[in-house]
């Protein structure tokens, strides 16, 4: 098949990365998607790594996407909003773009953001995380964008361009915001409705609207993929890195303490490889 990847890995971390190299030791094609700075980055010192002390998580993430992206691994800058199994492949939605692989590998971290109230009542019921999946429902429809990830202001303009009416709220408006999108500065703290969205609520107004995007930089996992298996909040997965869903992996901090760049760098291990050997013999089964 063409414009088919043989893995996406949702998370440009060190579980992430890690499995991106091996993937790529292995022979397979690899797509990083990476909706943000890892929050490695911000540590000014990082002294439990083995082989590697006293360097700054800038350093540490440099060298870990310097490696992965000699191997191969591409690389790009962009938020994915959801992920649908389609049989022998997965369907990712990533800004206004969608991708296609045989595997996928979660590696996006804790998420730290709370929900706001009516957020998860209405989700698919007017609520999404991704323009691309969701927008042809809304068009000449008015949608409420909460842009807090850097590509919302591509979504908002996507969903523009098809004919929706939007009103992008953050806390200001972005440089790179279209003409013709309404700005309202402020931050979403409710969804209303009944059976269907019918409202967003800002701090003191109330915006009419048929829909609502929430743009974070990172999705949770069971909103990012509908029906994954979780325990206690984190994603469930077996020694293999293995989820619920066949080809789905996940690795990292999401998978519960302890929160240290070893065991993410280990875990990415494992899920790449485990990945690979199964993307080699499904590819195998299918003659591709």
């Amino acid at each position: 098949m063409e414009n088919i990847w043989d893995c996406i890995v949702i998370g440009g971390g060190p579980a992430g990365l890690s499995a991106a190299l091996n993937l790529r030791r292995r022979g397979q094609t690899v797509l990083v998607l990476s909706g943000g700075a890892p929050l490695l980055e911000k540590a000014e010192l990082v002294e439990n790594y083995l082989g590697l002390p006293g360097v700054s998580g800038k350093e540490m993430m440099d060298c870990f996407r310097a490696h992965a992206t000699a191997q191969g691994a591409v690389v790009k800058t962009q938020r994915a909003g959801n992920v649908v199994p389609m049989g022998d492949t997965f369907l990712v939605g990533a800004g206004t773009d969608m991708y296609t692989s045989y595997a996928v590998i979660l590696a996006c971290g804790v998420s730290k953001a709370s929900p706001v109230p009516g957020e998860a009542e209405f989700l698919g019921r007017g609520v999404s995380y991704c323009a691309t999946c969701d927008g042809m429902l809304f068009r000449q429809k008015r949608v409420v964008v909460w842009g807090l990830s850097p590509e919302a202001p591509d979504e908002a303009e996507f969903l523009h361009s098809i004919g929706c009416r939007v009103t992008y709220v953050a806390s200001r408006r972005p440089e790179t915001l279209a003409d013709g999108i309404d700005f309202v500065p402020g931050a979403l703290t409710a969804v209303h409705g009944d059976n269907v969205v019918t409202a967003a609520q800002l701090k003191q107004q109330t915006l009419p609207a048929d829909g609502v995007f929430i743009l974070r930089p990172a999705a949770p996992p069971d909103a990012l993929v509908p029906g994954i298996e979780m325990e206690n909040g984190r994603v469930k997965a077996d020694a293999s890195m293995r989820t619920n869903i066949p080809r789905l992996y996940a690795a990292g901090d999401m998978l519960g303490a302890p929160l240290q760049v070893a065991k993410a760098v280990g875990q990415g291990l494992v899920a790449g490889l485990c990945a690979a050997e199964e993307i080699q013999k499904l590819k195998q089964e299918a003659h591709v």
